[in-house]
């Protein structure tokens, strides 16, 4: 029988139109899946991937990607991507493209925590405190409160939760009064829960040398009612 209907992906033919309108190729699928974020994540990352392992300059394209033996690999990386919603995120891409780690295991929480952990002590005051003073806003908008009021009346688990996702800074909690009365209410475990985030010894070391900066906080903070 005459099979006039070819797939444009894999080249398969068929006899009838609505077979090749029900055929699922794999490279149809990934030609399908382009506009979904995970995708686009992944696809930016296999870019970036390509720019700094490769001196070629050639322009990389949706359909490289999608003939490459790594599009799952990198389209699952960006699900984590877009799940963990990392601070930097470019910088978080280089970061593990750059660290050695096996593709395959760019997708595991303790990398993002290692990089997470490493970011927040040198990434610039003003960013800190912008991401954390964002953070109290939405915690006030969920509980209909005064933002300014997070560090009194937060849980202290979503306190835990925001410091280990780099959310809410050190920079804010150690240099105010409030800050450091939420971290004296935590329960042994849960401060063993933010060591990792909450080097103490480093910031307190850092708040010495850098007293422009802890000026700075302060002024933000007593200017939004933080005190």
């Amino acid at each position: 029988m005459p099979q006039p209907h070819q797939c444009d992906y894999c080249g398969k033919k068929f006899s009838q139109p609505k077979t090749l309108v029900s055929h699922l190729c794999e490279k149809k699928r990934r030609a399908f899946q382009e506009k979904e974020k995970r995708v686009q994540a992944g696809f930016s990352a296999f870019i970036r991937f390509w720019q700094l392992t490769n001196n070629s300059k050639k322009k990389i394209l949706y359909k490289d990607f999608c003939d490459s033996p790594y599009y799952n690999a990198f389209v699952k990386f960006g699900s984590f991507v877009n799940n963990v919603n990392p601070i930097y995120p470019d910088r978080f891409v280089d970061y593990v493209i750059k660290s050695g780690v096996k593709l395959d295991h760019w997708c595991r929480d303790e990398l993002y925590e290692k990089y997470l952990f490493e970011m927040i002590k040198i990434e610039p005051v003003e960013s800190a405190v912008q991401r954390t003073l964002q953070t109290m806003m939405e915690w006030g908008d969920e509980h209909k409160a005064e933002f300014a009021h997070y560090f009194n009346y937060v849980s202290l688990n979503k306190a835990v939760h925001d410091i280990l996702n780099g959310r809410i800074s050190p920079w804010m909690v150690l240099n105010s009064a409030v800050g450091q009365s939420m971290v004296r209410k935590m329960s042994d475990d849960q401060l063993n829960m933010i060591a990792p985030a909450f080097d103490v010894p480093f910031w307190m070391k850092k708040f010495r040398e850098t007293p422009a900066d802890v000026a700075l906080v302060k002024e933000i903070c007593h200017e939004v009612g933080i005190k």
